[in-house]
């Protein structure tokens, strides 16, 4: 059905919409029973002089709500699970992908001040901040949606939003195997370098799929161990472990609240007694920090990365070590080398769907250069191409390959 905004006559909704915010000015932490009931109270007295049916009443209600209390449009959007990414180029330019593809949407925000409320109510919640000196913010939903944000001076032609959507339920490795992400195989093998606490990053382009797997991939954790989740944004779904800790970063506020980044989360939680730690996502100078953190036995560490390959994901850790401590390139090499123990690397085909590439061990360094073994490469599937070499700890955890 269309919205009143989009039938010709926008007096409806802009008219009770005004009386609807003088109203909440001084009690904004009604609830959202009470929010409706007062809608209900002004629509009963407008409807007395203005004719409206039943289906029009329904849906200015809905808007109404939507629109002081929600994500005003974009709600609909949000309630829609077939929906995996939302993009929000201005006001007037809504676009949607939906099982792979980018669609324009037909309808649009109010005006351009809505989407920045919108955009502020968001960052609020996440206790974070964006306005002019700083316009540009990273952001989640309370549903995990992942979001970023844009607005002038940055952006030209408006308040630009991008929010990521995950699956209500997270998608697990043997629902990967069923979409040939991975051959079983593969997941099997891997099940067993988690159980036995190697060391395993994982690497892909963006929306390659690296938190879905991730997420997967925890499944294999053994369900008594202590495991400490370190993220920019909460995203991570680790499920069947009683023993978890969520730790989340902090970006500082116009209150002067100190900045909490994932370098300094790194450095606490090694104080936390954890059997493992899962970073979400290095992009910065924090992966010195977690090069060190893999390099004092804390073995079992997952995390994601952006990279082109296996052999691109080592150039990736190098140049971000450098930005975080000034190291020796053979130095940060050798950490590599001692720190992690396998390299995953997922990719977007061109039918949209997302696949483990390959699986390659760290092997050694030689004539300077890390080596490493691929143990399963993407040709027309995932085949299996080595042999792992070092299988000392599957041997201390009594785990046969």
């Amino acid at each position: 059905m269309e919205s009143l905004r989009q039938q010709g006559k926008p007096e409806y909704f802009q008219d009770l919409r005004n009386r609807l915010l003088q109203r909440l000015e001084e009690n904004w932490e009604d609830s959202d029973t009470e929010v409706l009931e007062l809608i209900d109270e002004l629509m009963a007295g407008y409807c007395k002089t203005v004719y409206m049916s039943i289906s029009q009443r329904q849906s200015l209600r809905k808007e109404l709500f939507q629109s002081v209390r929600k994500m005003d449009i974009l709600e609909e959007l949000l309630e829609d699970d077939s929906i995996t990414e939302i993009m929000v180029n201005g006001w007037n330019r809504v676009f949607i992908e939906r099982g792979g593809r980018i669609f324009p949407w037909n309808k649009s925000f109010s005006s351009p001040e809505k989407l920045e409320d919108v955009i502020q109510q968001m960052a609020a919640r996440c206790n974070r901040v964006i306005n002019t000196m700083q316009p540009i913010v990273d952001a989640r939903l309370k549903n995990g949606e992942r979001v970023n944000a844009v607005i002038a001076p940055v952006a030209l032609d408006g308040p630009v939003l991008t929010i990521r959507r995950f699956p209500k339920d997270p998608i697990t490795m043997e629902k990967l195997i069923e979409m040939d992400s991975l051959s079983r195989d593969a997941a099997q093998f891997l099940e067993k370098l988690v159980q036995a606490g190697y060391t395993i990053l994982i690497g892909g382009g963006t929306g390659s799929g690296k938190t879905t797997f991730l997420n997967a991939l925890s499944e294999y954790i053994p369900k008594d161990e202590r495991v400490i989740t370190i993220e920019d944004n909460a995203e991570l779904q680790i499920q069947g472990i009683a023993n978890l800790v969520r730790l989340e970063c902090r970006q500082a506020n116009i209150e002067k609240s100190q900045e909490i980044t994932i370098g300094d989360l790194l450095k606490t939680c090694l104080r936390m007694r954890p059997s493992r730690i899962i970073v979400g996502e290095v992009r910065s100078k924090e992966a010195a920090e977690l090069l060190q953190v893999v390099n004092v036995g804390n073995d079992g560490s997952l995390s994601t990365i952006h990279a082109n390959s296996c052999k691109d994901m080592i150039s990736r850790l190098e140049t971000m070590v450098l930005m975080g401590m000034e190291l020796p390139i053979p130095v940060i090499r050798r950490q590599i080398v001692s720190g992690f123990d396998i390299f995953v690397h997922l990719g977007r085909m061109k039918d949209k769907s997302r696949k483990v590439q390959e699986i390659s061990e760290i092997d050694r360094i030689e004539a300077g250069e890390v080596i490493l073994n691929p143990l399963y490469v993407r040709t027309s599937g995932l085949e299996k191409t080595g042999e792992m070499i070092h299988r000392e700890k599957c041997r201390k955890a009594g785990i046969m390959l």
